[in-house]
C-alpha cells in the first residue's frame, strides 16, 4: 500500500483545526484538545524533518542534523499511524458490543 506523504501531511494538518472547532464538552482539557495539541507537534516535527532535508540540499546543515531530524519525524508519523490504529481498533469493539 503507497502512501502519499503530502497527503497525509494534509490531512494531519488540518486535523486539529477540525477537532478545535467541535464542541467536545470535556472543557479546556478534553479529548479532542489533547489531540490537537499531539497532531500539531506531529506536523511541526515532519516539517521541521522538511526543512532539515532543505538545508541539506543546500548546504546549509550538517548531514548528522538532517539525519537526526528526519529519524524523528519518521518516529512521530509510525507514531501518528500506531495511534490511529489503536482508535480504529477501539472504534470497531464499541460497535461490536451488544445492545
Amino acid at each position: 500500500m503507497a502512501i502519499d506523504i503530502a497527503s497525509a501531511l494534509r490531512a494531519y494538518s488540518s486535523a486539529p483545526k477540525a477537532l478545535a472547532s467541535e464542541e467536545t464538552g470535556g472543557g479546556e482539557g478534553g479529548f479532542a484538545n489533547a489531540l490537537a495539541g499531539v497532531l500539531d507537534d506531529a506536523v511541526k516535527t515532519t516539517k521541521a524533518g522538511e526543512q532539515a532535508m532543505n538545508a541539506s540540499a543546500t548546504g546549509k546543515a550538517e548531514l548528522v542534523d538532517v539525519v537526526t531530524a528526519v529519524a524523528n519525524a519518521e518516529t512521530t508519523l509510525e507514531t501518528v499511524i500506531a495511534l490511529r490504529d489503536r482508535m480504529i481498533s477501539a472504534y470497531q469493539d464499541i460497535m461490536r458490543m451488544p445492545v
